[in-house]
């Protein structure tokens, strides 16, 4: 299995950027794929989740600027990423499970089973 992550870059505050993952290897569209963050000398931190028969769910941080979608034809999750702040920067990687985890455990990284390799997300002020 992997994940293959996109679509990051350099963007001003209030802009926005698109991000997506390509799993290939198996589908996920019966689990769940979500997007974590890692800023420099931080821990990885949860941004949004998505799955089957779910609503979204988000971090409070990222509420309402990001969302996060699937496309399970293509077996792609994205990360619409808008009115983005500096205190966005970071690593963005996404992660896949392959069973449909309960609600209280999607903003846990060990939840997921599979990884991406990231891709940088800079904000500039």
């Amino acid at each position: 299995v992997q994940l293959q992550a996109s679509g990051g870059g350099l963007v001003q505050a209030g802009g926005s950027l698109r991000l997506s993952c390509a799993a290939s290897g198996r589908t996920f569209s019966s689990g769940a794929m979500a997007w974590f963050r890692q800023a420099p000398g931080k821990e990885r931190e949860f941004v949004a989740s998505i799955r089957s028969f779910s609503s979204p769910y988000y971090a409070d941080s990222v509420r309402g600027r990001f969302t996060i979608s699937r496309d399970n034809a293509k077996n792609t999750v994205y990360l619409q990423m808008n009115t983005l702040k500096p205190e966005d920067t970071g690593v963005y990687y996404c992660a896949a499970k392959n069973n449909r985890p309960i609600t209280s455990s999607v903003n846990r990284a060990e939840t997921y089973d599979y990884w991406g390799q990231g891709t940088q997300v800079t904000v500039s002020s």
